[in-house]
């Protein structure tokens, strides 16, 4: 089903730790200016896609976004959009993300 979240919104699941990763999916993997550019969309009021998220009821096959602590486990799992969702969180937040070498 649709639902419309606010940014503000899907930042703080991430940061709570209710939005999670599928344990399958690949590390963070955009460069700095793939980043700038989903920025630069946004301001200028571009289309930048949907996120299609799955409602998990298996806590233990999910990981979390960035590298704090996360209060809660995955509710939603990111199934299309984890490198939209994660650049957000990560400038929003200003908390690093686990990069496709692995390194925060």
């Amino acid at each position: 089903k649709q639902v419309n979240y606010t940014l503000g919104d899907l930042v703080s699941y991430v940061e709570l730790g209710e939005v999670g990763l599928p344990d399958i999916h690949r590390p963070f993997i955009w460069k700095n200016a793939k980043v700038r550019d989903l920025f630069d969309s946004m301001y200028r009021g571009y289309p930048v896609g949907y996120l299609l998220l799955w409602r998990n009821a298996y806590e233990e096959d999910s990981k979390a976004i960035g590298t704090n602590g996360k209060q809660m486990p995955p509710r939603l799992l990111i199934v299309d959009g984890q490198q939209r969702l994660t650049s957000l969180y990560a400038v929003l937040s200003g908390i690093p993300v686990v990069r496709d070498n692995y390194d925060a």
